[in-house]
């Protein structure tokens, strides 16, 4: 048996990597074509900029919960966000949640220390860079880490909002990223999360100077091993 997964989702191009790995990967735990089962729930997109630009996390917040009740109607075992971002909110979400949550920076967290990483650097949104849903979670794990500058910042967030959440991706997208991660390597960054979901779509550790931690991937897999767990 395995257990539903309910995906809260945020950004359409990121939502539907994370929807697609677990289906896809799901193969190589439960045997051809076999994955769990999935429902997801998205409010648009425009609801979610709309509260992030007038700093209202609880709204977020009730955007996310909102598509977790609909899920939990709808049968789900347990949650996840495959949207970095908003999980800001996430500290007023759980509280009020019907279901439990996996939390994609604890995913990531783990995941760099398992692999044996000190520093690492963080890319994604305005929004995420300055927060702190990675920090708080890679401390809790001894690592340390680096944020953009603000020049850089302000182009990364710009080519994900702009182009990378309408699935355009351009050459020069790519370059900005790879001169951003090479800088911070440069400061002694030894991987990169890829902190926004829509990030993996241009950048992966063929074409990273750093090795990647693909967020959207990494929450997929960590929901497919939850899902397949006798407790669930």
């Amino acid at each position: 048996m395995t257990h539903h997964i309910g995906i809260v989702g945020c950004s359409a191009e990121g939502a539907a990597l994370c929807y697609k790995t677990i289906c896809v990967e799901g193969a190589r735990l439960l045997g051809r074509h076999a994955h769990p089962e999935v429902s997801m729930h998205t409010h648009s997109l425009a609801d979610y900029v709309t509260c992030l630009d007038n700093d209202d996390l609880n709204g977020v917040g009730e955007l996310m919960l909102s598509s977790a009740r609909k899920l939990a109607s709808a049968g789900a075992d347990f949650l996840i966000c495959p949207d970095n971002t908003i999980h800001q909110a996430m500290h007023y979400v759980e509280r009020r949640s019907p279901l439990p949550w996996l939390h994609i920076a604890e995913v990531v967290a783990q995941e760099a220390a398992a692999r044996g990483y000190r520093r690492l650097a963080i890319t994604g949104t305005r929004w995420l860079v300055d927060s702190e849903v990675y920090p708080s979670k890679l401390s809790h794990h001894g690592l340390r880490f680096m944020r953009p500058s603000e020049e850089e910042c302000d182009a990364v967030d710009r080519i994900i909002m702009s182009e990378l959440v309408g699935g355009i991706f351009k050459p020069e997208g790519i370059r900005t990223f790879q001169q951003i991660i090479e800088r911070m390597k440069g400061e002694g960054c030894d991987a990169v999360i890829l902190g926004c979901t829509e990030i993996p779509l241009i950048i992966d550790d063929d074409n990273s100077p750093l090795p990647t931690l693909n967020s959207t991937r990494l929450l997929a897999r960590a929901a497919l091993q939850r899902s397949v767990t006798e407790n669930g």
